[in-house]
């Protein structure tokens, strides 16, 4: 099914194994990024899987910035039928050390990033419109060590409830999906795995429709 998406935290992994498995159905994906090469990269791959690209870096943080990257995409393509949120912060700081500033900073990101991106794209978003998450087992079982990546992950999730619950009148619908394991190059928890449980949750049935979708491989 041909589509129009946006991928916002475009990267080399599960994002971009879920670009190149759209892209193989012919969609135009558009990839927000910070990190330019990373979004070339991808763009070429998603065009020798079938499908075509278009780039742009922009701090997702940066509300503003965000906002008209967002619109521009929009009014590009016409319409948006899938908006995908990848981005978290990794801090290697547990609760004693993790400052509120840069547990602030990180949650911006990882979770208030999402608002952004979300209220930018909802103009182009018709009947029918999906937001998906990558989400993560740091949501209910958190890691010390990086203590604000397990509240990036509980606030998201709960976040995607409320999306859901305001969007679905409209015809669309919004999921997280929970990662139940550690991403590895291989196995069932490789980025191409990953994105295969995000595609089959974009297109679960709507009629039991479920807001939080478990991926343990």
């Amino acid at each position: 099914m041909s589509r129009n998406v946006l991928i916002a935290g475009a990267g080399p992994g599960v994002s971009g194994s879920l670009a190149r498995l759209l892209a193989r159905e012919g969609c135009r994906v558009a990839l927000l990024g910070v990190d330019e090469e990373v979004l070339a990269r991808l763009a070429e791959e998603v065009a020798e899987a079938g499908g075509s690209a278009r780039t742009a870096v922009v701090d997702l943080t940066d509300d503003a910035a965000t906002r008209r990257t967002v619109a521009a995409v929009g009014e590009e393509l016409g319409s948006l039928d899938l908006v995908h949120f990848n981005p978290s912060a990794y801090r290697e700081k547990d609760p004693l050390t993790l400052t509120p500033d840069e547990l602030l900073e990180d949650v911006r990101l990882g979770v208030g990033a999402l608002l952004t991106v979300v209220q930018a794209a909802r103009p182009f978003l018709g009947a029918g419109g999906r937001v998906s998450v990558t989400g993560s087992m740091a949501a209910d079982k958190p890691w010390y060590g990086a203590a604000s990546l397990g509240v990036q992950k509980a606030g998201i999730r709960n976040l995607v409830q409320s999306l859901d619950a305001v969007l679905r009148g409209d015809g669309i619908r919004a999921v997280s999906v929970t990662v139940r394991g550690t991403l590895a190059a291989d196995g069932p928890f490789a980025p191409a795995r990953v994105a295969e449980a995000l595609r089959a949750a974009i297109d679960q049935d709507e009629a039991a429709w479920r807001t939080e979708v478990p991926y343990a491989g």
